[in-house]
């Protein structure tokens, strides 16, 4: 008879197994193309972790905007593997109709394989046009085509620079809400000339 601590080997490595297994095949259907550079590609222990380097997803809506993710590490959680924490995180969404591109820098991010939704957190920047935007944690939702942008938000224009608790902005439309989460404070501009 085996011992307990055989078998919790065994079962941990066939769930590790059975999760890369799962993530490959979910990736190909829905036809998300997940490229690591080949070169410096690397999983830190091959067999005993779920750890990756050099992560990029690629991803496109029904209009054609594309979503890139990069991230310096990825770490698969057990529970959920659709879910993916990285690390050193830089994505950009292109914007098909306008040919325009919006950067997002965070050190931290978690990706949704199946829908695409990331979080990203800690020393958020996004930079559309002219305006750069920065706080500490954004919710991204290609699905929706919505980033939710809240936690120390600060908004940068040409003409003014905005603190605000929450800044929501509608990808394709581009229409911005920015408010307060107590209605009784009041965004707080200042204009640059």
């Amino acid at each position: 008879m085996l011992k307990k601590p055989v078998i919790k080997i065994i079962l941990a490595t066939t769930l590790l197994i059975i999760s890369l297994i799962f993530i490959v095949k979910n990736i190909d259907r829905d036809d998300i193309s997940k490229s690591t550079k080949t070169a410096d590609s690397k999983t830190s222990t091959p067999h005993n972790s779920n750890i990756i380097e050099d992560i990029n997803y690629t991803s496109k809506d029904l209009q054609g905007n594309e979503y890139n993710i990069f991230a310096k590490e990825g770490e698969i959680d057990l529970k959920n593997t659709d879910i993916i924490f990285l690390k050193n995180v830089t994505a950009y969404i292109k914007l098909k109709k306008k040919s325009e591109t919006i950067t997002i820098i965070s050190d931290y991010g978690k990706y949704n394989s199946i829908n695409y939704n990331t979080i990203f957190s800690k020393n958020v920047k996004i930079k559309y046009l002219e305006n750069i935007i920065t706080s500490e944690y954004l919710d991204f939702s290609m699905i929706k085509n919505l980033m939710i942008i809240s936690k120390n938000v600060i908004y940068k224009s040409p003409e003014n620079i905005l603190n605000a608790d929450v800044v929501e902005v509608d990808i394709r439309t581009k229409d911005t809400k920015i408010f307060m989460h107590d209605t009784k404070d009041k965004v707080n501009i200042k204009s640059v000339n």
